[in-house]
């Protein structure tokens, strides 16, 4: 039994749609008007009102329609200010859910408070919704930027424990968000570190020694083409062009995808052997192009025409980790 499960044994949990839980900022059209008795008035900023309000350092959170971390003070905000504990979701866009309890400015976005924080818990409702964001992104429709179907979120019906349970609930995540908050800043330092390392490594200014082109050491061999569509789930090994900023890292000895046996022998494709570094030649941004990945699998594996394989008797390892510096890319 998971620790949610034996947190609820034994208790009643009822089940609510939105609309009869919450109020909102505004009145929606395609609601029926008993849903919303009352609304919330908040005063709601333009995106180019918001820049100039920006500070380093202030009191007052501006709550952008994306994942933002601005604030404001008190001063620039004005009467524009708002304050309470809330929940919001960008009017148009793509779908986040965003809390907080504050003073706070507004972008376009819709927002909601609970309408009795004893019954449901601002905070365990944006729990809730973010559980369910692939759901919510749904009612995002439009051609151009999407809005979401209002009486669709409002009708969404919403598990409310006692109250004791969803601030438990909310404890639970909240310390679980904070680890993860501490975790992403411990890998975003080693990461830097690692690159740091990787760059000295690779200076050797204390050392008297013969720099060659990759040319005159190796050689390059270049991929031919096969397409998406030809690549399955099982057969012979290959690497897509698009996989190598996306999936592989510096050493590899199992391919992500396949292909047939009889296109391979059809197309006669290219195969890079063990030892070999496949290097990429195409990619989204400038930094994509150029980094390779040793190929350490038992069997070859066929390489897109966007790749070349270099073979060479130098450790494949660590051409690989050359071809991720800044000194290589220069």
């Amino acid at each position: 039994m998971s620790a949610l499960e034996k947190l609820l044994q034994g208790v009643e949990v009822e089940w609510k749609a939105i609309w009869e839980v919450t109020t909102w900022d505004k009145k929606f059209n395609a609601v029926d008007n008993f849903k919303q008795p009352k609304t919330v008035k908040y005063y709601h900023l333009l995106a180019n009102e918001i820049r100039p309000l920006i500070l380093e350092k202030g009191n007052v959170k501006l709550l952008t329609t994306n994942e933002t971390n601005f604030w404001t003070s008190e001063e620039l905000a004005g009467p524009k200010i708002s304050s309470g504990e809330v929940v919001a979701i960008p009017w148009g866009g793509n779908v986040i859910v965003q809390y907080y309890n504050g003073k706070f400015l507004t972008g376009d976005n819709r927002i909601a408070i609970s309408n009795d924080t004893n019954y449901l818990n601002t905070k365990y409702l944006y729990y809730y919704l973010n559980a369910n964001i692939d759901l919510l992104g749904s009612f995002y429709r439009g051609a151009g930027i999407k809005h979401p179907s209002m009486s669709k979120v409002l009708d969404l019906i919403i598990p409310i424990p006692p109250i004791k349970i969803q601030k438990e609930i909310v404890r639970i995540l909240d310390d679980f968000t904070e680890l993860t908050a501490e975790l992403t800043a411990e890998l975003t330092a080693r990461k830097k570190q690692y690159i740091h390392y990787r760059e000295h490594f690779f200076e050797f200014n204390d050392i008297d020694f013969k720099r060659e082109p990759l040319g005159e050491i190796g050689e390059f061999q270049r991929g031919k083409r096969f397409v998406k569509d030809d690549m399955l789930t099982e057969g012979v090994p290959c690497i897509h062009y698009g996989e190598m900023y996306t999936y592989y890292g510096t050493w590899a000895n199992k391919s992500k995808s396949f292909l047939s046996k009889e296109l391979v022998e059809r197309k006669n494709l290219r195969i890079a052997e063990n030892g070999d570094v496949v290097i990429v030649a195409a990619g989204e941004t400038i930094e994509d192009i150029g980094l390779g990945t040793a190929w350490l699998g038992d069997e070859g594996v066929v390489i897109h025409d966007a790749c070349f394989s270099f073979r060479s008797p130098l450790n494949p390892k660590y051409v690989a980790y050359f071809t991720r510096t800044k000194q290589f890319h220069d």
